[in-house]
């Protein structure tokens, strides 16, 4: 949870309210218009301010928030940074991103001051710095610290994660927590034609506006495209037996199979009662379902695989052959 900050007395003086505006973190250049090079270095010798690296003071002597650390990687970093990447769409709420190392962007025509970011002190983290070429207003988001959009964010997010799991887990997680939607995300990619990973993106982009809401789901659609299944709908709506709305997870219409998906939430007592009921409504009206845990949809693709087109052959679906080899 962020401390809430007082606003400064109403006969507050410009140097108050700029450390207001800036949760204490303030550019030397910006405080010599206000305080003569003595009088700074005068409270950082009595132990009032610290100071933080080449050219960033702290009006205060405590160990850094997290919004000051913010603030501290923006300005460490030079004109025209931001934050970028899970950095920026966690401070616009989306949740269960990674927080360090906190990662900044600026203007591929300058470049970061590289030594005040070598000497960070102990109580920040590490700060990675990337350009770009492409940043238009329309990505840049009205707060402070400065940050890119969401949707620029997470784009960003999933071109620079460390692998594909992770670059679709941030992308599933930002549209399913309602902070970002499909639509915009394609719109950021529709002006960076460089960006990395952007088949991936687009890719896993147009899965979620189909329907797919969580990471598992997103994998078990790239695991029906690999093996040449043909693709079920998501998130398919109807009304069991008892009139309760239900949601499925992926549904063959042609063939009446369904295919659930379980979270470790699945393993609950009541929730497993709650789940065998569902699947004796699906069997009464005559739909065949399979279940598969998450992890085995990640961890053993060709075996769920090979289930899915066995049951849905039995159902009466006909596989394409293969293409021969030329």
């Amino acid at each position: 949870m962020k401390a809430v900050r007082l606003l400064p007395a109403d006969d507050a003086d410009a140097l108050e309210w700029l450390a207001f505006e800036q949760a204490g973190v303030l550019r030397t250049a910006q405080v010599s218009a206000l305080l003569s090079d003595g009088a700074v270095r005068g409270r950082i010798r009595s132990g009032r301010w610290r100071s933080i690296c080449r050219g960033i003071v702290l009006t205060g002597n405590g160990r850094l928030t997290r919004d000051q650390q913010l603030w501290v990687a923006v300005l460490a970093a030079g004109p025209g940074a931001l934050l970028a990447g899970v950095t920026a769409a966690a401070e616009a709420g989306v949740r269960g991103l990674r927080r360090e190392p906190l990662r900044v962007l600026v203007p591929a025509t300058r470049r970061a001051a590289r030594t005040s970011l070598r000497r960070l002190p102990i109580d920040m983290p590490a700060v990675l710095v990337h350009r770009t070429s492409v940043l238009p207003e329309s990505h840049r988001q009205l707060a402070r610290p400065p940050r890119t959009t969401t949707a620029r964010a997470c784009v960003d997010a999933a071109g620079w994660a460390v692998g594909v799991d992770e670059a679709q887990g941030v992308l599933a997680a930002a549209c399913q927590q309602r902070r970002v939607l499909p639509e915009e995300l394609q719109a950021v990619l529709d002006v960076l034609p460089r960006a990395p990973r952007r088949r991936l993106i687009a890719q896993t982009v147009g899965d979620i506006a189909g329907g797919a809401q969580a990471l598992s789901e997103i994998d078990f659609l790239r695991l029906c495209r690999r093996h040449r299944l043909p693709m079920p709908d998501l998130q398919e709506h109807r009304v069991d037996a008892a009139g309760r709305h239900r949601w499925l997870d992926a549904y063959w219409r042609k063939w009446r199979v369904q295919v659930e998906i379980d979270g470790a939430h699945h393993m609950d007592a009541k929730q497993w009662a709650a789940d065998m009921r569902r699947q004796n409504d699906v069997w009464t009206s005559g739909d065949r379902i399979l279940r598969f845990p998450a992890w085995l949809v990640r961890a053993r693709p060709d075996e769920v695989a090979d289930t899915v087109r066995r049951a849905l052959i039995a159902a009466g679906w006909t596989p394409t052959p293969a293409p021969s080899p030329t």
